[in-house]
């Protein structure tokens, strides 16, 4: 989008913090924030919030090496870990408390969200298949070399598929935003 899309103003606050806030509000008590090489703004964002502040210093790389970034700095014994992407800032704590809670009951499995047959994020996955990310591309290649690990679960949570892309993206998010605190209006 050509700008920083962690700090793009939705509602009162970038949608950093409402990631973080979100996360905070279903529990998470690790969080790691993987940041860019343009982190200093970002990083001053989200400044008294409890959170690990990790760096990708590869410029223009996936969020693959985010991921690997995000993931040597884990604490060891995390049996599991969250991918949450900040420019999904519309998803719930009832989502994340219900990927936990899957993990909980099968925590061999890819747990990801399904709303309205769309597959969204955020999603958790076990720390032994992520460990993968070191020796294949990117999650999807994790994910299809054994579709039998994942397990999909349906959440009445338009919020996972709500990724802000493009401008147009953006736009739409800031009318949902708008429904979702005001109504839908007349």
């Amino acid at each position: 989008m050509g700008r920083l899309k962690q700090l793009l103003p939705l509602g009162e606050k970038p949608l950093i913090l409402h990631c973080l806030d979100m996360l905070i509000a279903a529990g998470i008590e690790e969080i790691t924030v993987v940041l860019g090489p343009d982190h200093e703004k970002v990083e001053m964002a989200i400044a008294g919030y409890p959170v690990k502040v990790v760096i990708n210093e590869m410029p223009g790389s996936d969020m693959a090496e985010s991921i690997r970034a995000g993931f040597t700095a884990a604490d060891v014994h995390s049996t599991g870990l969250l991918i949450c992407l900040s420019d999904h800032p519309m998803v719930t704590a009832d989502t994340v408390k219900a990927l936990m809670a899957a993990h909980l009951t099968d925590p061999s499995k890819v747990i990801i969200p399904v709303y309205g047959g769309r597959t969204g994020h955020p999603s958790l996955f076990p720390a032994a298949a992520l460990k993968e990310i070191f020796c294949k591309g990117n999650l999807r290649e994790i994910i299809s070399e054994d579709p039998d690990r994942v397990k999909w679960i349906d959440v009445p949570d338009e919020g996972i598929v709500i990724d802000i892309d493009t401008e147009e993206d953006y736009e739409s998010a800031i009318r949902k935003n708008r429904e979702v605190l005001y109504g839908k209006g007349p």
